[in-house]
């Protein structure tokens, strides 16, 4: 399944930032706010774009807060609730005046961007996140988004497997499922 390159990637992006920066609870473990905003946006933004630069502390913490109401949108569509998760990508296009403009850098052909004009590097994110979040909300594609359904685990996914059907945001959390299950079986 694939939307297009940059569109994946920057839904890759905000699955991991909202991972990296957001508590809750990971594979059966609570998942406190990183202590070192920073260097958990740095090695969220770096699974997507390896030699992504550092992300400073003042950046980190500006990222936390676009990964809280990025959040907010894979809760909404967990939760059913598509028109409620695209009045939250709206309000973050809006807000950050994304707009579609081509560029080429660092030796890939050329491809779209969403970033507003002047905007900061979290800024830039929340702009393109909020797009690739809208262009798959747009399409048929809509249930792709998603909360692990793993007890003890709200981290987020996409879905682009062909058959659309996962529902963990990890093997991890599959794992722990299906063991559980099997346990359960074999005492009863």
């Amino acid at each position: 399944m694939d939307f297009n390159s940059h569109t994946d990637a920057v839904v890759r992006v905000a699955v991991a930032l909202v991972n990296a920066l957001t508590p809750g609870e990971q594979r059966g473990r609570a998942f406190p706010e990183p202590a070192d905003l920073g260097a958990a946006a740095t090695a969220a933004l770096r699974t997507v774009y390896p030699s992504f630069r550092e992300v400073s502390a003042a950046e980190g913490a500006e990222l936390a807060e676009v990964a809280r109401r990025l959040r907010a949108v894979f809760t909404a569509v967990a939760g059913d609730d598509i028109d409620g998760a695209a009045e939250l990508v709206n309000a973050l296009l809006a807000e950050t005046g994304a707009r579609p403009h081509l560029e080429r850098h660092d030796g890939e052909p050329w491809h779209l961007h969403f970033h507003g004009p002047g905007g900061t590097m979290a800024g830039d994110w929340a702009a393109g996140c909020a797009t690739g979040l809208a262009v798959v909300l747009g399409s048929e594609f809509h249930d792709r988004l998603g909360v692990c359904t793993a007890p003890h685990c709200d981290r987020v996914y996409v879905d682009v497997s062909r058959n659309g059907t996962r529902r963990f945001c990890s093997t991890a959390c599959q794992n722990r499922v299906k063991t559980a299950a099997f346990r359960a079986r074999a005492k009863g």
